[in-house]
């Protein structure tokens, strides 16, 4: 009896033993992956003008029936921000009322650029009450900067250089762009290419 108590014992401590083992491999594991995890920001395409280039210069005919320069030195000395939206974009209309508040919040200027109906892009200005806010509906602005998926942000510095540029969902994805000039990372890919987590061929391949 002794025996097969002592026997038992030494069973269930290898047991534990072994259980304790798995579970070190298993936090093990999840700290590598934890640090191997980007912060997810905006991301982005390699169409277009890059970061770090200067945005194209055009002078745009507002809905509100005024001038606003895209591109070029601002004469406010304040960074842009262009949000690319569509009144057919449900993820579009989601941003609407942050990319208000996030103007308001922000130390720069927000235009907000779509093309189509016109009638369309009023009403969606009248039921989101943006009369406050530049809105073009131009599609040389599109394409200018090659915008093919919505919603797209772009960052302009106050000397027309810019700064991040992507696809955005989500406030966090806005403010990540808005950070872009401190960190010195104008989208997600770059961060993942500077630590050595994405190679050159594997962005080429996503862009694509």
């Amino acid at each position: 009896m002794n025996s097969l108590l002592i026997c038992a014992v030494i069973l269930q401590t290898v047991v534990l033993l072994a259980f304790g083992a798995i579970l070190l491999g298993l936090a093990r594991q999840i700290g590598v992956l934890h640090e191997r995890v980007a912060p997810m920001g905006a991301m982005t395409n390699d169409h277009g003008p890059e970061v770090g280039e200067s945005a194209p210069t055009m002078s745009i005919q507002t809905i509100q029936g005024s001038l606003t320069q895209i591109g070029g030195p601002s004469t406010d000395n304040k960074s842009r921000l262009l949000l690319f939206v569509s009144p057919s974009c449900p993820v579009c209309k989601k941003l609407l009322p942050i990319a208000k508040s996030f103007a308001k919040g922000e130390r720069l200027t927000v235009t907000l650029v779509g093309d189509g109906s016109q009638q369309d892009q009023i009403q969606m200005i009248e039921e989101n009450r943006l009369e406050t806010m530049t809105y073009v509906n131009s599609p040389q602005v599109g394409m200018a900067f090659h915008v093919g998926k919505l919603p797209y942000a772009i960052l302009i510095d106050a000397d027309g250089v810019i700064r991040a540029k992507g696809l955005v969902n989500n406030r966090e994805h806005l403010e990540s762009l808005v950070v872009a000039e401190e960190t010195g990372f104008g989208s997600i890919q770059s961060y993942l290419k500077a630590k050595g987590y994405v190679s050159d061929s594997h962005s080429h391949a996503d862009a694509h």
